[in-house]
C-alpha cells in the first residue's frame, strides 16, 4: 500500500529515477547534453505526459539513446536527422499511453459506443428519436 506521503507528493521511486536521469543527462558531452535539454523541454511541453512513471521512462530511454550515441561518437544530427521536431514527435509516439489525453480518448470511444448501444436499444423497442 502506498503511504499517505507518496499519495500527496508522488512516487519516491519516480523522484529518484528523475534525479538519476538528470545526472546522466548532465554527464553527456556538451553537444549531446544541449540536444537532450532541448528535446526534454519539447517533450515535456508537447507530450503532456500525466503518468509520472511513463514520463521518467521516456526520459530514461532518451538518456540511453544519447549515452549510446555519445559512446559511439555519433553526432547529434545523425540521431535526430534534418527535422528535430519530427524526431521528437516520433519518439513521443512511443509513450502516448501516458498522456492525459489518452484517458479522454478512451472516454470518447466509450461514450460513442454507449450512444450506439442506446440507438440499437431504441430501434429494438420501437422508440423514435426526435431531433432537439
Amino acid at each position: 500500500m502506498t503511504n499517505w506521503l507518496e499519495k500527496v507528493t508522488g512516487s519516491f521511486d519516480d523522484k529518484r529515477r528523475w534525479r538519476d536521469y538528470r545526472a546522466r543527462a548532465s554527464a553527456l558531452p556538451a553537444s549531446h547534453r544541449t540536444a537532450v535539454a532541448g528535446l526534454e523541454r519539447y517533450l515535456l511541453h508537447a507530450g503532456a505526459i500525466a503518468k509520472g512513471d511513463v514520463l521518467v521512462q521516456m526520459l530514461e530511454d532518451l538518456a540511453d539513446l544519447f549515452e549510446a550515441s555519445a559512446a559511439d561518437g555519433t553526432p547529434v544530427r545523425a540521431i535526430v536527422g534534418d527535422d528535430p521536431v519530427e524526431f521528437a514527435e516520433t519518439f513521443l509516439a512511443n509513450y502516448r499511453d501516458g498522456q492525459w489525453v489518452a484517458k479522454e480518448r478512451e472516454r470518447l470511444v466509450e461514450a460513442i459506443g454507449q450512444a450506439d448501444r442506446e440507438a440499437h436499444a431504441d430501434r429494438g423497442s420501437g422508440a423514435q428519436g426526435s431531433p432537439s
